[in-house]
């Protein structure tokens, strides 16, 4: 897959792409309908994504909590995984945020990137102040050359698919209904950075994860699978993680501390992708370090025991 993030340098073999357009955020079930569809319709042309970078929101609400479902990094990885063959990451600032529908239909889908094809959801909006609609994307495609299709909103039992959907059902510490929306398992992917190294001192040695810029699950303990993604331990593993901000050691910063079962050796640096497959409990500050010690042995043994049917 090739990534192009600046559309006013955009090589003559990139243009031309089928492409859907929207923020991805999550690449859930919805979205995955929406690339289908434009893989249907590409009649040859690459398959293309037009999304942006910053996300809008950040743009718009630079100090609002964080949101996100995954960062521009894990969203490329899944789009690839999908078969995406262009990546076009649009740079989300105030001259594009300025631009009219048709002004975005012109010199973004026309003129720089040449689409051919184009697909959206029924809900989605565009240009300044979001005022384009799907009707307006359909006539501004029949003036400039391009052939837009409606993809249908795709719902399931509990309602419709949505990255908003999604994000709530991570905050109830209900990580099993939020991937039967994905159609994957919510994953937090990043580089393994240096921690307060408490875990070895435990007997729980992890690898701990900056979650900056992520919307946070519900804070506690999960029973995860864990992939090491590169360097000399890459491989799969099951195991319990932390998320939240650790009371038992004072006011902290977020994070997400995974510990590995059945594993040894050094992942400082190393990416690894953590997938939250059940919630265990909630944060506690207990009164001792042997009661934690305690319950932590209780979790990693319930942990074991879900993720073996996993």
């Amino acid at each position: 897959m090739r990534i192009i993030r600046d559309p006013a340098f955009i090589a003559p073999s990139d243009r031309g792409a089928a492409a859907a357009l929207g923020n991805f955020d999550g690449v859930h079930k919805g979205h995955q309908a929406v690339i289908d569809l434009t893989r249907s319709v590409a009649n040859g042309a690459p398959l293309g994504i037009l999304t942006f970078e910053p996300h809008p929101r950040e743009h718009f609400a630079p100090d609002a909590p964080p949101f996100r479902l995954m960062n521009a990094a894990a969203k490329a990885n899944r789009l690839e995984k999908l078969g995406v063959e262009r990546l076009y990451q649009v740079p989300f600032n105030d001259a594009l945020a300025a631009l009219s529908p048709r002004e975005f239909a012109q010199q973004i889908i026309t003129d720089k990137l040449g689409l051919t094809h184009v697909v959206v959801g029924e809900d989605f909006c565009f240009g300044s102040g979001r005022a384009g609609t799907t009707d307006d994307l359909i006539r501004f495609g029949a003036e400039m050359g391009f052939d837009v299709t409606i993809a249908p909103m795709i719902t399931n039992a509990s309602g419709a698919v949505s990255s908003t959907a999604i994000r709530t059902a991570l905050s109830e510490g209900n990580p099993l209904h939020a991937a039967e929306m994905l159609g994957h398992w919510h994953r937090i992917v990043g580089p393994v950075i240096t921690g307060d190294q408490r875990g070895r001192d435990l007997g729980y040695p992890t690898a701990n994860m900056s979650t900056n810029g992520l919307h946070m699950p519900k804070f506690g303990v999960y029973a995860v699978k864990v992939d090491v993604l590169d360097g000399p331990h890459a491989g799969s593993y099951n195991g319990a993680a932390s998320i939240g901000v650790r009371p038992m050691f004072g006011v902290n910063t977020p994070n997400c501390e995974s510990y590995l079962f059945d594993f040894s050796g050094d992942l400082y640096g190393a990416e690894i992708s953590v997938a939250l497959v059940s919630y265990l409990r909630g944060e506690e500050k207990f009164d001792s370090l042997d009661a934690l010690i305690t319950q932590m042995d209780a979790d990693c043994l319930r942990a074991r025991d879900i993720l073996t049917d996993v």
